[in-house]
């Protein structure tokens, strides 16, 4: 006995399983499903992998359509936009494959792709039809605006008009999301919780009431009759803070599509999530692939601006507010990148802390959310001018001290903190210090604002003690952007990072400075072959590039003799 696939009930339509009953059994609907060359999993995966090596290695040439837009700033990777016809010159692995468009070569996404139907069609009838469609839009284009208008301004329409058209079709898909997925999930609350929801959504409904916001503002700026004499750039503007509403959705991105693999493993999910995008007559496109729409979708804003820019002379009245937009929007994205690395280092904070013998005090999560700089210098102690070796951790907010065990230097024990926002750095020449009556040489005071609390550190050697008077700057720089940006962990990130932690450290175990993350973190990309997943690397846009994180690096040092 099998129980009826999962139902989309329309809007006023009874709940009732009748639709099961003419769709015949689960298994039934899933060949069904399967031989009409649906794709739910992965498209570079099992069968069709194998046959495409095999073409490749015979000497045929493979062709794939794109389904969507790839966009990269790596230059290792192939971009693309939906409906671009690539060359598969290597599909050896699952996730990424080899491809070529014309003179670019480089990696991109299977899942992004769906090997073309008619593989015969050779690649220069097709470049030959782009280059005729090229040459249709501009004839169009020339038709519209008149056959006087400038080359540069007629280029500036074009751009124009993708970035209105591309606004309106971003509307439709996230009008689809939250109508043909949302509302329909909502429905069935025997297969869906809130939470589940949540994940798999993330802040979505927001980020469409957004948008409609959005493209309200830009359609009243937009002159149709003479395109190329729009005035968008204000909205960007305008609305530069709302778009970090990104940011959320962006680091829930990840954990979105882990829920949704999981629950693709169900046929029920399966039937459930195709039904509802025949009902909303969406695309056929899965569920992942609408999702990730917001998040190529705040990559793209920056390269239709600086697209705009190129094409917007200087005494255009448009000009200024472009250019403004555009490293408004490059901001955003910087500043998205740098959320999702903050919320990605709370976890091996956690971890870090939870390897720390005799933890005394509040957790570092409570205040803290990334490491500055860590290394050894002397302690001098009060009263007696006590010398003492220590490791110091800065964090944003307070800075950590800890002493090294004299048999397994691996081992570090907790010996005290200092509340960075009361403390004042002092940099002190070498010689005799007044307050301790002690020669210093690479030294630095700590003070508190009210006095009563002085620390006298020592560095080795003097670029040492410049590197840590250029880190105390960077706390203080940090804490003040992140005041500005709003910034924060929220208590259900910090209580999980610390519960996880705890797992990988169950008690009774001797702890050590652990590095679970170290080789990930020190890998550099894979000079072949792409090392993250595809949709975490489409919001990889932050520039200048932020240097590599020095966390585990520091951390990695104290354990030489580990083996």
């Amino acid at each position: 006995m099998f129980s009826p696939p999962a139902v989309v009930i329309p809007d006023g339509a009874p709940d009732k399983g009748g639709l099961g009953e003419d769709l015949g059994s689960e298994e039934d609907l899933y060949e069904e499903f399967r031989s009409s060359g649906h794709r739910f999993g992965h498209p570079g995966g099992g069968g069709e992998q194998l046959a495409i090596n095999e073409l490749i290695s015979d000497g045929s040439v493979v062709y794939a359509e794109a389904l969507w837009d790839h966009v990269t700033m790596d230059d290792q990777e192939l971009g693309f936009n939906a409906g671009d016809v690539i060359e598969v010159v290597d599909a050896t692995n699952k996730e990424w494959w080899w491809g070529r468009i014309l003179d670019s070569e480089g990696w991109f996404p299977a899942s992004f792709v769906r090997l073309r139907v008619n593989q015969d069609e050779p690649m220069e009838e097709y470049v030959g039809k782009l280059e005729e469609a090229q040459e249709e839009d501009s004839a169009s284009v020339g038709l519209l605006l008149g056959p006087g208008l400038p080359c540069k301004e007629q280029m500036r329409a074009n751009v124009i008009n993708e970035i209105m058209s591309t606004e309106r079709d971003y509307i439709k898909h996230l009008k689809d999301i939250c109508e043909g997925y949302i509302k329909q999930c909502r429905k069935r609350t025997d297969m869906f919780t809130e939470e589940q929801l949540r994940t798999i959504f993330g802040n979505i409904d927001e980020i469409y009431r957004f948008q409609k916001k959005f493209l309200k503002g830009l359609e009243k700026r937009f002159n149709k009759e003479q395109p190329h004499l729009s005035e968008i750039g204000s909205c960007f503007l305008e609305h530069q803070t709302d778009f970090q509403i990104y940011s959320e959705y962006c680091n829930n991105h990840p954990n979105a599509c882990l829920q949704l693999s999981k629950l693709m493993k169900v046929n029920k999910y399966v039937f459930f999530f195709e039904a509802c995008r025949l009902l909303q007559k969406m695309i056929d496109i899965s569920l992942d692939g609408f999702l990730l729409t917001p998040v190529q979708k705040i990559c793209k804003y920056p390269l239709q601006l600086a697209e705009l820019l190129k094409y917007t002379n200087p005494q255009h009245r448009d000009y200024k507010d472009v250019e403004a937009a555009l490293n408004a929007m490059k901001n955003v994205a910087r500043l998205i990148n740098e959320r999702k690395r903050r919320l990605e280092n709370i976890d091996k904070i956690a971890q870090w802390q939870s390897s720390i013998e005799d933890w005394e005090g509040e957790d570092i999560l409570s205040r803290s959310s990334d490491l500055i700089f860590s290394g050894e210098m002397t302690k001098i102690s009060l009263p007696q001018a006590k010398s003492q070796q220590r490791m110091f951790f800065l964090f944003d907010h307070q800075m950590v001290y800890c002493k090294k065990d004299l048999l397994r230097r691996d081992i570090l024990y907790y010996k005290g903190r200092m509340d960075m926002d009361q403390m004042e750095v002092l940099d002190l020449e070498d010689g005799k210090d007044k307050d301790l009556n002690v020669s210093v040489k690479n030294a630095l005071k700590l003070r508190s604002r009210g006095g009563d609390e002085v620390h006298l550190l020592c560095a080795k050697k003097p670029e040492q003690k410049q590197r840590w008077l250029r880190a105390f700057t960077d706390e203080r720089v940090q804490v003040q952007h992140d005041r500005e940006t709003g910034f924060s962990i929220t208590e259900v990130q910090k209580k999980q990072a610390m519960l996880n932690a705890c797992k990988s450290h169950p008690a009774g175990k001797p702890k050590a400075v652990t590095r679970p993350y170290y080789d990930f973190l020190l890998r550099q990309k894979h000079p072949t072959l792409p090392t993250t997943l595809p949709q975490q690397q489409v919001f990889m846009l932050a520039e200048p590039k932020r240097k590599t994180s020095n966390f585990w690096h520091n951390i990695g040092r104290l354990t030489p003799f580990k083996k």
